[in-house]
């Protein structure tokens, strides 16, 4: 199929162009109306955890409340207290600017209500409380902005709350996109394209179809986010996505065009004859990458399967250009495909895989002389490096990692330290039952009692409800509310305080708030991570098995790549938890890595190292095919793809580098994961562990039982045009030969 794809858009080359113009004009118009509509900072989980239950209890009977507070505004002064004349009147002008913007129907101060929870203990400070109306993602820069012009005069006036560390982390997203994946991910990967293809044509190329693939996979998440709300990360995953993967199948295709160029095929044989190994090596590439990111869409949570649907639909695209516009401008190209060569790189470069390198070559055959040696030494230095990971500790990075000159940070670091609580989340205790009884009373006033002994909560507070058989037990987190300290309080309430104060009586007693969501996630995360584990896996296994015909090739890839995740997993826990050299890469010391990170980094991991790995088994198939030399096979593939995959490597390291430099610590985790995980997996795993384990296993790599030849034989590995394709002799059980 992909060499009839191949000849037939190679020989309607202007038709397939044409039609990739108006795919791509049709989404940028569609991106243009319809994308920013359907991006939401929210993130929810779809398992009805506790949380979610309390929630929907509270929509459906706790009274409209015109006293509601989401945002806070922190007015101080050095040289003065809220007693002054001076500073009574500041507080009253950013109050009224706050009002004159709209945006906020409840904005109340210590001079209206006289409440001493507004006014800080030495009395140098005040709250502006501030509740923000049904708009608020869209209206809080305008109050925002009110705020930074009342600020300065003698008076230090920030905000903080909900909204405002929503946009600024937007705007950190955003930031964090344009300067790290385009200002360095983009021109470090045309650097390698220039080195590994040696002309400017051909370096062009790949980043011409991964910016296609980008363009028309945004507009296909613009239309499905029609019918679904997107995180807004989704964009962030689907241009480093996209970046890494199309040029990451096209470099593939075009070296082994070039290749067949340089074996004396004319053009279009040689276009067709890339297409048979390197366009199904692509296509089965692709294929092990949808389904790992397939794991992550099981898992309930918006946010992880916003990041899988853009990996999908990015890889998807990818693939059907690299099978289809790739080799229809390299119908229209030709040999110039290789003009403006770079000096002293151009000419040794062309042969794309058709030589062997020297050093690799050296390497390979190093390895192979003393593979069991090769074998324990790689294994056991990375197996070290994934040592850390006994020490994983999962958690959500919140405001305090915030860069200091944010708005929100500016606010939170002033209420923390003026007021003792850093956030407006609050931890509520939801009572559903008949609260008019003196048992369920009583058992009220036993939880409230018992918070208010609790030093990670402050200001508890109980609204009864007895007509609507409710009543709210509400305080203020100390410090961030995804602090570990506020989590374990949560976890105190809900396994502990909450079952005592109760016993016996006849109620349901449901914990939420910001904290209690994610004690929730990270109970959801711990479910459902072995499911997706298994789900992949063993959906890769299968397609492996069916794409070279064999048992321990796959399981091979499986324990290998696994071996690279668990290094980067150990790394990662080394450089952010431990700070082992974090200044030097100029990260953030953290108590944590991002609850969803392990499940994430799997998935991408595994099918981005997959691409790799298919890749180099289907020239080593190919190879042993012709040859029936196992040893000389390895060699030869190793030899000459070892500029290529590394090559590859480097490009999704530079891309995901990007995220790395970013200020977001989840962006830098990411990014530093992928990074370290790819390099250990071109050079390591590639080079050293997959010839020696190769060498040891010998002609039982290709290893398939007589009950399963009945599978199909797709040939990923292709045959040259014209040159016949010789299955492999099996090993017999029986004789081990």
């Amino acid at each position: 199929m992909t060499e009839r794809l191949a000849r037939w858009s190679s020989e309607h080359a202007w038709r397939v162009v044409v039609i990739w113009v108006v795919a791509v004009v049709l989404s940028v118009g569609v991106i243009a109306v319809s994308l920013g509509d359907v991006l939401t900072t929210d993130s929810e989980v779809t398992n009805d955890p506790e949380s979610e239950r309390a929630y929907a209890i509270l929509e459906e009977r706790e009274p409209p409340s015109e006293d509601f507070v989401n945002e806070i505004v922190v007015v101080h002064s050095d040289t003065s207290t809220v007693d002054d004349p001076a500073f009574r009147e500041k507080v009253e002008q950013v109050a009224a600017a706050i009002e004159a913007t709209g945006a906020a129907p409840v904005v109340r101060t210590f001079y209206e209500t006289r409440s001493r929870d507004l006014v800080s203990r030495d009395r140098d400070a005040t709250i502006i409380a501030v509740g923000m109306g049904p708009d608020a993602e869209d209206t809080i820069p305008e109050v925002s902005d009110a705020v930074e012009a009342a600020d300065g005069g003698g008076f230090d006036v920030t905000i903080t709350g909900e909204f405002s560390a929503d946009d600024d982390l937007n705007r950190l997203s955003e930031d964090d996109l344009r300067e790290g994946e385009l200002q360095f991910g983009l021109p470090a990967a045309l650097i390698v394209l220039l080195i590994v293809f040696g002309a400017v044509v051909a370096s062009l190329i790949p980043l011409l179809l991964a910016v296609v693939s980008i363009i028309v996979a945004l507009a296909l998440a613009a239309l499905i986010g029609q019918a679904f709300d997107l995180s807004l990360f989704i964009v962030n995953m689907l241009t480093g996505m996209g970046l890494a993967l199309g040029i990451d199948y096209s470099l593939f295709i075009v070296s082994r065009y070039r290749e067949e160029r340089v074996g004396g095929r004319q053009e279009p044989a040689a276009i067709v004859a890339s297409g048979a190994p390197a366009s199904r090596a692509v296509l089965f590439s692709g294929m092990t990458f949808v389904l790992a990111m397939l794991g992550m869409l099981l898992v309930p949570d918006t946010i992880l399967r916003s990041l899988a649907l853009g990996a999908i639909l990015v890889g998807a695209v990818s693939v059907v250009a690299a099978l289809t516009l790739l080799p229809a401008l390299l119908g229209l190209l030709g040999d110039r495909v290789n003009a403006l060569r770079i000096p002293f790189l151009g000419r040794s470069a062309e042969g794309g895989t058709a030589r062997e390198g020297g050093f690799w070559s050296a390497v390979a055959r190093g390895v192979m002389r003393r593979p069991v040696v090769a074998l324990v030494l790689s294994v056991g230095l990375l197996l070290a490096a994934a040592a850390p990971v006994l020490d994983l500790n999962i958690g959500f990075a919140g405001i305090r990692t915030f860069p200091d000159h944010l708005p929100s940070k500016q606010g939170f670091n002033a209420l923390q330290e003026e007021f003792g609580v850093g956030t407006t989340d609050s931890v509520q205790v939801v009572v559903d039952g008949d609260v008019g009884s003196s048992s369920v009373a009583a058992a009220v006033d036993r939880l409230a009692q018992q918070m208010r002994r609790e030093p990670a909560l402050r200001q508890p507070s109980v609204d009864e409800f007895p007509e609507r058989r409710l009543a709210v037990v509400e305080a203020l987190v100390v410090g961030d509310s995804r602090d570990e300290r506020a989590i374990e309080a949560v976890e105190r309430l809900r396994d502990d305080v909450v079952p005592r104060a109760f016993a016996g009586v006849d109620a349901d007693v449901l914990v939420t708030g910001e904290t209690a969501e994610i004690v929730d996630y990270f109970a959801m995360v711990e479910y459902w991570l072995p499911i997706v584990f298994a789900f992949v896996l063993g959906l890769s296994f299968v397609l492996l098995t069916i794409a070279f015909r064999s048992l321990l090739v796959p399981l091979k890839a499986i324990l290998l790549n696994l071996l690279s995740v668990g290094a980067a997993y150990g790394l990662i826990v080394l450089v952010f938890q431990k700070g082992v050299g974090n200044e030097l890469f100029g990260f953030q010391q953290v108590d944590t890595v991002e609850a969803w990170l392990p499940l994430f980094l799997f998935s991408v991991l595994f099918g981005l190292s997959m691409d790799y790995h298919v890749f180099l088994l289907s020239r080593i198939r190919e190879r042993y095919n012709r040859t029936r030399d196992n040893d000389g096979a390895v060699l030869h593939a190793v030899s000459t793809t070892a500029r290529l995959i590394t090559g590859a490597a480097l490009i999704i390291v530079a891309v995901f580098a990007g995220f790395a430099r970013g200020d977001l610590v989840m962006f830098q985790q990411m990014g530093f994961g992928v990074a370290v995980a790819l390099l250990l997996d071109a050079t390591i795993v590639r080079t050293v562990l997959v010839p020696a384990s190769m060498k040891l296993l010998s002609d039982w790599n290709w290893y398939l039982p007589r009950w399963l030849e009945w599978l199909p034989d797709f040939h990923v590995e292709g045959a040259s045009v014209g040159e016949p394709l010789v299955p492999p002799r099996t090993p017999s059980l029986r004789t081990g030969s």
